[in-house]
């Protein structure tokens, strides 16, 4: 039987397109016996995170927003040695036929600070023939972290995502047994 081969991509906003950023990682899994409904609430739920991905820790919403991210939500989280300050920027929950797509822009520093690390991550939630789901995650990064992070061997950004996905793929089984 022929496989349907369309895959979706990621929407970049102006100045963090790859290739004119600082570092660049893209991680991507394709899962069978799972969906987006099982891999979605787990996704946009920060809380959730350093449950099942052991570099993520401290979120929390800002405004009285949560659990689930939404657009325009300002959120806070801990990752690879940074505290980060993010907001959503983009959210589409997925439906028959349509990816989830979920983005942040994230930030640490001041800035015009020499240490400011400004970053766009984004995910790309969608449901393949034969009962398969693919889960793209990808981020692009600007400042003097992100030239370390770029230089870095082996690249923590492609083995940290790599960790999240296989997490979060974890996670989705084990809910889904029990």
């Amino acid at each position: 039987m022929p496989h349907d081969i369309r895959q979706h991509a990621i929407v970049w906003p102006e100045g963090f397109v790859p290739g004119f950023t600082d570092n660049f990682c893209s991680n991507e899994v394709i899962a069978a016996g799972l969906g987006a409904a099982d891999i979605w609430p787990l996704l946009v739920t920060p809380a959730l995170w350093p449950g099942y991905y052991a570099n993520s820790a401290h979120p929390r919403f800002h405004d009285g927003r949560g659990p689930q991210l939404a657009a325009g939500d300002r959120f806070h989280f801990e990752t690879f040695g940074f505290p980060v300050e993010a907001q959503c920027n983009e959210y589409v929950a997925p439906t028959v036929g349509q990816p989830g797509r979920v983005a942040w822009h994230g930030w640490v520093g001041e800035p015009g600070a020499a240490d400011r690390l400004d970053v766009h991550h984004a995910w790309l939630v969608e449901d393949l023939d034969g009962g398969r789901v693919r889960i793209l995650t990808q981020e692009t990064q600007k400042g003097a972290p992100a030239l370390e992070l770029a230089r870095a061997r082996p690249n923590p950004m492609i083995n940290g995502h790599q960790d999240w996905l296989d997490g979060l793929v974890a996670e989705a089984r084990r809910r889904r047994a029990a």
